[in-house]
């Protein structure tokens, strides 16, 4: 009896186990695949997510983030008209059919690559943001560096098949969650389903329909973005992102045999990680005291968290027992800087540390000199 009461114990940590890491719970027909939550950046399922593959169309989705990275920094602006060269103008593959010297807004050419993957239109606005492509593919791959993508080597800003040009499921995940998290507002031009743009040259003004790729923004309820990619290399390839009840997932699909299968896979690696999900966020609004700081000109000081904190939770976990303790410095002293840490917020769950959210000194404090113990002293003898 005792001996099936520690094999039944075994199968339940097993169940449990498989529940918790994805093991064994779903199947895709694709061969690399990952399952990421967005703004913790959690791996909830992955499978062969390191294999280096061609990544077809995905690579644009660093080209955008190198656009609107270009945006937020004010070296572009969505109004600015961008001249297509004869070389940009000469892509093959998926396209919106530019022609040499032909004019688009920033706005438009983004709505190009972003619904209709247009390789010309990629190239047209790596040109106009670093000069050249060849620029801006450097320009990509420091990116991806910065990034941690430590198996991504970009050749090209489109994805069209070249030698040597590379990445891998995970790097395609952490690109995605740079994108969405950062530039949130890329998702307006990743949910449009249909739009025209107007072809304006020396043969006149032409009306030309863009269809999303991403057959997920009418398939799917959740979706919320992202880039399909296919070539005859890479096979079928989507990065899928999708929300619902405040989880953002990205559920990353590389050489898919067909369009079916690659999305089919998307659907179900989304529909496992909402359903074995559950996030924790505190915005950490609660007022912290002022902290003492020997040696200063004024006796305290003000801190702050650096942010929320957000934590991926799973089957079977209470977050309703989640605490949080404030630890600080013990003694401070001046001087301090803004922004020099004063101490952390520790985040438990099961007697077990799940996070840490920095705190900091919200001003800076020199440190006391001989005269302003003077003038302090003053102040007293005169109350």
């Amino acid at each position: 009896m005792k001996l099936w009461k520690r094999w039944t114990a075994i199968l339940l940590l097993i169940v449990s186990f498989a529940t918790m890491t994805g093991f064994d719970s779903i199947e895709t027909a694709s061969p690399s695949v990952i399952l990421m939550e967005a703004s913790t950046g959690t791996v909830i399922y992955e499978k062969e997510a390191d294999s280096v593959l061609p990544p077809a169309s995905i690579t644009k989705i660093m080209t955008m983030l190198l656009i609107f990275d270009a945006l937020e920094a004010g070296r572009i602006k969505l109004t600015d008209e961008v001249s297509v060269s004869e070389y940009a103008a000469s892509m093959g593959g998926s396209q919106v059919f530019l022609e040499p010297f032909e004019k688009q807004t920033v706005e438009t050419m983004i709505k190009c690559i972003a619904v209709a993957s247009a390789n010309d239109a990629s190239v047209a606005m790596a040109e106009y943001v670093c000069g050249s492509e060849e620029e801006f593919v450097k320009k990509m791959n420091e990116r991806a560096a910065g990034l941690g993508m430590k198996n991504t080597n970009f050749v090209n800003c489109n994805g069209l098949d070249v030698e040597g040009h590379v990445t891998t499921a995970r790097d395609i995940a952490m690109m995605s969650r740079e994108l969405i998290t950062h530039h949130p507002e890329y998702e307006k031009y990743s949910m449009i389903w249909m739009e025209n743009i107007i072809h304006n040259t020396a043969k006149g003004s032409s009306e030309f329909g863009l269809t999303n790729t991403n057959k997920l923004v009418r398939q799917y309820t959740h979706t919320t973005g992202l880039k399909t990619g296919s070539t005859s290399l890479a096979k079928y390839c989507v990065s899928a992102t999708a929300r619902n009840n405040g989880i953002d997932l990205i559920a990353v699909i590389m050489a898919a045999p067909d369009h079916q299968v690659r999305f089919k896979d998307a659907v179900a690696l989304l529909n496992y990680g909402f359903g074995v999900s559950q996030l924790y966020t505190d915005e950490n609004q609660d007022t912290l005291a002022p902290q003492l700081i020997a040696g200063a000109i004024e006796s305290d000081i003000d801190i702050r968290y650096t942010g929320e904190f957000r934590f991926l939770a799973f089957e079977g976990e209470n977050l309703a027992s989640v605490t949080k303790e404030v630890r600080l410095q013990e003694k401070a002293k001046a001087p301090v800087k803004e922004g020099d840490v004063a101490g952390e917020a520790v985040y438990m769950l099961g007697g077990k540390e799940i996070g840490r959210v920095p705190i900091v000194y919200a001003e800076s404090m020199e440190k006391a000199g001989y005269f302003d113990y003077l003038k302090k002293a003053a102040g007293h003898i005169l109350l």
